[in-house]
């Protein structure tokens, strides 16, 4: 026989089973770090490009899962919005809640207050954007929320608490609704950060620099506090 023709082919080599190779890999499971990593993407995603504009896709993506595990975590486009939403009012209540009102004087709550809304939206304008797409869409989906009211009725109180005081100690003038002195608590935070641009343009002033945000501050206190007293 001719060696090159007739000598037997070596055996191919048999590869291992998963079993004899390795050890099984442990699957962890993190839900709660799943859901974490999808909501801080998806608040990024929809004060950046808003409710039509935003891409599960690129959710999905920066959380680093995929839209099957999305869904699954938090619902469709619309749930998970409405999510955010709920999640943005929850952390500042939250947060509210931290600077001890009732341990201040009445005026030095007040001006916490405003001196935290102020920091507040300047550190987070996520938050300003959101509240910006809701109200384009009339708080459609914000309507449907079971939590956003509850969340708010403690804050409420907190600030009658404070205005009630600060009328017993003759030092607030009585029959100020909390949900108005609130209300323009915001918007003389608001709309100060959401125009500044223009503002700056029109005036002719960096109202962004830091003596300008200093300025602003210590106006609203003082205007605040002003319409307060007796």
């Amino acid at each position: 026989m001719d060696s090159l023709t007739d000598a037997p082919d070596a055996p191919e080599p048999v590869p291992p089973s998963p079993s004899q190779s390795a050890a099984p890999v442990k699957v962890t499971r993190d839900p709660e770090g799943t859901r974490a990593r999808i909501m801080a993407a998806a608040t990024e995603e929809f004060a950046r490009y808003g409710l039509g504009g935003a891409r599960v896709d690129r959710i999905a993506e920066q959380a680093g899962t995929n839209k099957r595990m999305l869904y699954y975590h938090v619902g469709n486009k619309e749930e998970l919005y409405l999510a955010v939403l709920e999640d943005a009012y929850a952390h500042i209540r939250e947060t509210e809640r931290t600077l001890n009102l009732d341990k201040l004087a009445p005026p030095e709550a007040i001006a916490r207050l405003i001196g935290f809304t102020w920091q507040y939206f300047i550190d987070h304008p996520e938050f300003m954007a959101l509240l910006n797409t809701e109200n384009l869409h009339r708080a459609e989906l914000l309507k449907t929320s079971g939590q956003v009211q509850s969340m708010h009725s403690p804050f409420v109180q907190m600030i009658a608490d404070v205005l009630a005081r600060g009328v017993d100690q003759g030092v607030f003038r009585a029959g100020v609704d909390p949900v108005q002195l609130y209300i323009s608590i915001a918007g003389l935070s608001y709309f100060y950060l959401s125009n500044v641009h223009t503002l700056s343009v029109i005036f002719g002033r960096d109202l962004l620099a830091d003596p300008a945000k200093e300025e602003r501050l210590a106006h609203m206190v003082e205007l605040v506090l002003q319409s307060l007293r007796p």
